[in-house]
């Protein structure tokens, strides 16, 4: 019997990936048995179901870093997305992994982020706690949209490895509860994105608040400067490079020096960009208004916390605002 586009991939894969890559043949299927296609793989099916999804297109308007940004060359969380979709590729490819199993993980890794980025994910980890759910983080969140609301609550029915790759792409800080090994990601492509992650914001957050003159290149600890890259693209090229370049036998490392440098501009953009971006959001007007939209939905959902969390955090910031207007601030009386 001639085989099949998708049967002819799996055997390509079998023959020129890593000996430590996941083969989609070999993957442990989803939730829902399904048959297979014929001219796909499992994880090229589950990278379009995420590229088709509502909650995708919805992170075009959802803040990255710059709350509401002015400029049309600002990050969103959607060219966030993208950035750490290309990193991850490129990683993947250079060392043999499975490039649709990480692209399908690095799509799907925000779906469930918050408006008004990580301000925006604080105020509902905190409203959750209040009313009894054990917390929010967006990650635990991406995996409740492609299992539970996705689809009018069908779900997407991913397989196991994306799945188990989007829960783990952001270390800690995911309930213990939520009965996920987070510090070990399942596969070596999970491990991809969750550097190529932290690739991609290091690098455009910094490029975005140069941008917005949040600070000036002189500010820029020589170390980053001179090990890492004056310029965005030169950034990523080292950073891609240097993990390649020493990683093997089925783990990821950096060279110790652009190690210590990626510390540094990570230490360094917590103190001279997220807190100053933070108090341009202004902490307590975001936590008004997702408080009160957040007791709206309880009382439209009879007292259902996960309902309120599920509908906030699905909300783009745009539309966050737009409901809170039309809710809570009184309209002008017509003219007669």
């Amino acid at each position: 019997m001639q085989q099949t586009p998708r049967e002819k991939w799996e055997n390509i894969e079998e023959n020129i990936l890593s000996p430590h890559a996941c083969l989609s043949a070999k993957s442990k299927g989803r939730v829902v048995a399904e048959e297979e296609s014929p001219l796909r793989t499992c994880f090229q099916r589950d990278r379009d179901r995420i590229l088709h999804s509502k909650s995708f297109r919805r992170l075009k308007h959802k803040t990255q870093v710059l709350l509401l940004p002015e400029g049309d060359y600002y990050r969103t969380r959607l060219t966030h997305t993208l950035e750490v979709s290309q990193i991850a590729r490129t990683i993947s490819r250079a060392l043999g992994l499975n490039e649709d199993l990480t692209e399908a993980i690095a799509l799907g890794h925000d779906l469930g982020h918050t408006p008004f980025g990580h301000m925006g994910e604080k105020v509902l980890n905190k409203l959750a706690k209040e009313h009894g759910l054990n917390g929010f983080h967006h990650a635990a969140q991406s995996l409740r949209v492609i299992d539970h609301l996705e689809k009018d609550g069908r779900g997407l029915n991913l397989t196991w490895e994306v799945r188990m790759g989007i829960i783990q792409h952001s270390k800690g800080q995911v309930d213990v509860r939520s009965g996920y090994d987070l510090e070990s990601p399942s596969s070596i492509e999970a491990w991809v994105v969750r550097i190529s992650d932290s690739i991609a914001y290091l690098n455009h957050d910094l490029d975005d608040a140069l941008r917005a003159k949040m600070l000036d290149i002189s500010e820029v600890p020589e170390e980053v400067l001179h090990n890492i890259g004056a310029r965005h693209s030169e950034r990523v090229n080292t950073l891609v490079q240097d993990i390649v370049l020493h990683s093997g036998d089925g783990k990821l490392s950096f060279s110790p020096q652009v190690l210590k440098s990626i510390e540094t501009l990570r230490s360094f953009l917590y103190q001279n960009v997220y807190a100053r971006a933070n108090a341009q959001i202004e902490d307590s007007r975001v936590e008004h208004v997702l408080s009160a939209l957040f007791v709206h939905e309880m009382k439209k959902n009879d007292g259902n916390p996960q309902e309120a969390v599920d509908f906030i955090s699905g909300m783009t910031d745009k539309f966050a605002l737009q409901l809170f207007q039309e809710l809570f601030v009184p309209s002008p009386w017509p003219n007669l």
